[in-house]
């Protein structure tokens, strides 16, 4: 029956109640007076109050109410069929009807030639409706049949993060034989089936993998950010989103957008029939500036360098590589080792695997010692102390210096030791830079510090981008330090005042990458681009473009940012950049003899530092070509090395030697290779 017509019934039945009762009792006798004399009644006061008038006065008053009440029922009936109509039937709806949703297939990750390291794949998944967790035989059976106990089983099918009317997730990546003995048998699994849903999957193996990242159910934290920001992308519990890498930063693209199907459902909740259904949408594929090939190159060559530390009894922690265009600052290759799988995120980590990614004993596989790594810049920043020397006056480039191995430039006392312990003999600043004599940088550092602009070193170091974050779009990116005397009094807060005190020998410290400087391995690349591009400098970046979901375009493409022009005398730059090409040609035949195999003329820096807190040397080499028109800078350090020309260099030879199709020819004899 029409809501309408019970109101209007209940409405006359209520005035015609009112109406019998006051027929019934409102006839008092109080109406009348009477006269105590005689037997005949007479008015009162003067006033007529016969019965028939204050009778009709009542019909009048209760008409009034009646009316009154009438006028109440009306408008309200009116409000509820004309101006609620819509929300009450929504209300009505809502108790009916139930709103199930599906995850999207999020975005592929493309190499910048369109090749997948990170792509999608069916995965067979068993589901199971909410009471089959009442039927303990069914749940026994299931549990027997896909290899799971049965309290794992009972534990997924009542966890209701996916929604109170979505079907479960109990199995990922069953095999067929359960999916044809569920098939097989539907009186016995009811409510359960197989589904087929996407997973990560990774065609190229662990491939960039701490570029790429790691996928993960969302956590309690990313829930509460995407429901308090309304432009962030909106989660169910249970979504997977990206916890790591470019499947973080770049979440909101690659996450798809979730399909509905609506549901009707009784009082109880079980689902009835089925309503409309919205498909879900794919996220868009990002395209990162990797190169594929010249990734797995620098990963192989990282891996080799490992096995061949180890193989001469030192303890090979880990390492880094860094490729960078200069022209543009795209990260064609980014690796570090150890590495780890992606694929072991998938359907959800073992605890004692997240133990063994995230333990010292494993060297911490998931850290991106490329951009999270800080380690003493050792002589790759001597062609910046160079540079400080010269645009503060501390040296000229006719400048000359005597190296005998030992340098007493604060007195004997305070003598140190060149890494040449037979000296250079004499040198001028270009040859320092070739021959990294740490005697030449010495005299720098004493004349800073006794210089008017004592922070002028410091002040170079950080122009080219030192002690700073470079802005990668990647998480955890380190700041690394460069030290002054502020920083230092700061610092060693328990130490007594003269130990926290800048002396004289920070300075030559700090003018060979050593004491308490410490860099990335993306900023000391980040540092030699500027030196092959005289100047300017890029901001790096491994995002190349997002793809249109409709046909073969793009619908963001990278802008590249230049986020510096360092100025610098040209007569300085030549004098630089002379020094460093002689390190690769001419500092030692063993070294020189890995790079005349390659046609292309190259400059570049080899390093070795110490890192007394742990006992360990990390080595070091950077490297730009060509050099008449800069395109590649290669950077590698090697935590647990012997010496950067045994280490590092040969990494970033495969490198370059994979870029120009030449391989490394030579062999390395560690007992002539320079130790730097």
């Amino acid at each position: 029956m029409d809501l309408s017509l019970v109101i209007v019934a209940v409405c006359a039945l209520v005035a015609l109640a009112l109406i019998v009762l006051y027929i019934v009792f409102g006839r008092s006798e109080a109406a009348y007076t009477l006269d105590i004399g005689g037997g005949a009644p007479r008015a009162a006061g003067g006033s007529d109050n016969s019965s028939e008038t204050t009778f009709s006065s009542r019909l009048v008053g209760l008409a009034a109410v009646v009316g009154g009440v009438f006028v109440a029922l009306l408008g309200r009936l009116w409000s509820m069929q004309l101006v609620s109509s819509e929300e009450y039937a929504q209300q009505a709806e809502s108790n009916r009807t139930r709103t199930v949703t599906t995850a999207a297939p999020r975005g592929r990750i493309l190499d910048r030639n369109g090749a997948e390291i990170v792509a999608n794949r069916s995965s067979l998944t068993v589901v199971a409706e909410s009471d089959v967790s009442d039927d303990e035989i069914e749940m026994q059976i299931l549990a027997n049949l896909i290899g799971m106990p049965r309290q794992a089983v009972y534990r997924k099918i009542i966890d209701s993060t996916e929604g109170a009317q979505s079907k479960r997730t109990v199995s990922s990546d069953v095999s067929r034989r359960v999916v044809a003995y569920i098939g097989e048998h539907p009186a016995i699994f009811d409510g359960v089936e197989v589904l087929q849903r996407s997973q990560r999957s990774y065609p190229q193996g662990s491939l960039a993998a701490h570029v790429v990242g790691y996928t993960g159910t969302v956590t309690s934290e990313q829930l509460e950010a995407s429901s308090s920001d309304e432009s962030a992308v909106s989660y169910q519990s249970g979504d997977v989103v990206g916890q790591a890498g470019v499947e973080s930063v770049y979440e909101s693209v690659l996450q798809g957008i979730r399909g509905e199907q609506t549901v009707y459902v009784d009082s109880n909740g079980n689902v009835l029939d089925t309503s409309t259904t919205i498909d879900p949408q794919s996220g868009s594929d990002v395209v990162l500036t990797i190169d594929s090939g010249i990734q797995k190159a620098a990963e192989d060559a990282l891996a080799q360098a490992m096995a061949d530390t180890k193989k001469r009894g030192q303890d090979a922690v880990g390492g880094s590589v860094v490729c960078l265009d200069c022209t543009n600052g795209e990260v064609l290759a980014m690796a570090s080792a150890p590495t780890f799988s992606p694929s072991i995120f998938v359907g959800g980590i073992a605890t004692s695997d997240w133990d063994s990614l995230t333990s010292d004993s494993s060297n911490y596989p998931l850290l991106n010692r490329a951009i999270s790594g800080q380690y003493p810049a050792a002589s790759t920043i001597k062609p910046l102390t160079a540079f400080a020397a010269l645009d503060n006056g501390i040296a000229t480039p006719e400048s000359g210096y005597d190296c005998s191995g030992w340098w007493t430039g604060f007195g004997e006392a305070y003598g140190m030791w060149c890494h040449s312990k037979e000296g250079h003999g004499w040198l001028d600043l270009q040859g320092g830079i070739t021959m990294s004599c740490d005697v030449v940088f010495y005299e720098i550092g004493k004349g800073f510090s006794n210089s008017d602009n004592k922070e002028g070193m410091q002040q170079t170091f950080r122009e080219y981008g030192l002690g700073s974050k470079t802005g990668i779009d990647l998480p955890s990116e380190s700041e690394g330090r460069v030290p002054d005397a502020e920083w230092k009094w700061n610092y060693f807060t328990t130490s007594s005042d003269a130990d926290r005190e800048w002396h004289p020998g920070d300075y030559c410290n700090i003018s060979i990458g050593q004491g308490d400087m410490l860099v990335t391995c993306l900023q000391m690349a980040q540092v030699y681009e500027s030196i092959a591009n005289r100047g300017p400098v890029y901001k790096p970046h491994v995002l190349k473009s997002v793809r249109s979901s409709i046909g073969d375009g793009s619908v963001i493409d990278y802008n590249v940012t230049q986020v510096s022009d360092i100025q610098e005398n040209e007569a300085y730059r030549t004098l630089i950049e002379k020094g460093l090409n002689g390190v690769i040609y001419d500092e030692s035949e063993s070294q020189a003899a890995h790079w005349t195999s390659l046609d292309v003329n190259v400059s570049g820096k080899t390093g070795t530092g110490e890192q007394t807190s742990v006992g360990r040397n990390v080595c070091w080499m950077v490297a730009y070509a060509p050099v008449e028109d800069p395109k590649y800078v290669i950077a590698s350090n090697f935590d647990g090395g012997e010496w950067g020309s045994t280490t590092a260099m040969l990494i970033v030879r495969d490198v370059f030697g994979y870029i120009y199709g030449q391989p490394d020819t030579a062999t390395t004899d560690t007992s002539s290779a320079t130790q730097d």
